[in-house]
């Protein structure tokens, strides 16, 4: 049996609420997020001390800043950030980045799932492809499709939240984190 601390029952606690949220109205809330990262300070600073804190804190910048870098590339939603950072503030660094892949993968498991119900492989295959050429040539892709900016009206968009819980409860339940 595994046996689940007061950090795995926030864990849960969390992303059930932001991916319920998010399915709903699009937006997490930033009260939520706000609960998440005090949470996890706290939580850790009880457990663990400054040591603890730092842990907390550490976990927070690491995700804030990569999915800054999604943001600014208008790939992902502010409240995934900030959830993200709240996830890591709970977990710490190591383990987010097994959350950050496990979203990742379940990200792109639910957009398949989503481009073939849609009816939208071609197309889709076919932004995937101009926006990594996009990229390789260090250009944001928003700035020539505005389609590809996730804050478009015409873009296909995903409740990213439900991803980042579909694979951090798969984490929590296979005992990775």
């Amino acid at each position: 049996m595994i046996h689940y601390s007061p950090n795995h029952i926030a864990v849960a606690a969390l992303v059930l609420a932001a991916a319920v949220t998010d399915y709903r109205s699009r937006r997490i809330p930033n009260w939520l997020t706000l609960s998440g990262f005090c949470a996890g300070l706290l939580l850790h600073g009880m457990s663990g001390g400054l040591a603890g804190a730092g842990t907390s804190l550490l976990g927070a910048a690491l995700a804030f800043a990569i999915y800054l870098v999604l943001y600014a590339l208008r790939a992902m939603g502010a409240g995934d950030v900030k959830l993200m950072a709240a996830l890591g503030a709970l977990v710490g660094p190591g383990d987010w980045m097994v959350v950050f892949i496990a979203a990742a993968l379940a990200g792109g498991l639910l957009a398949c799932c989503m481009m073939v119900w849609k009816g939208r492989v071609y197309e889709t295959l076919w932004n995937t492809w101009f926006i990594v050429n996009e990229l390789v040539r260090f250009r944001a892709p928003y700035v020539r499709r505005v389609d590809l900016d996730v804050k478009a009206p015409e873009a296909l968009n995903m409740p990213y939240g439900v991803a980042i819980a579909v694979g951090t409860l798969a984490c929590l339940f296979t005992a990775r984190i």
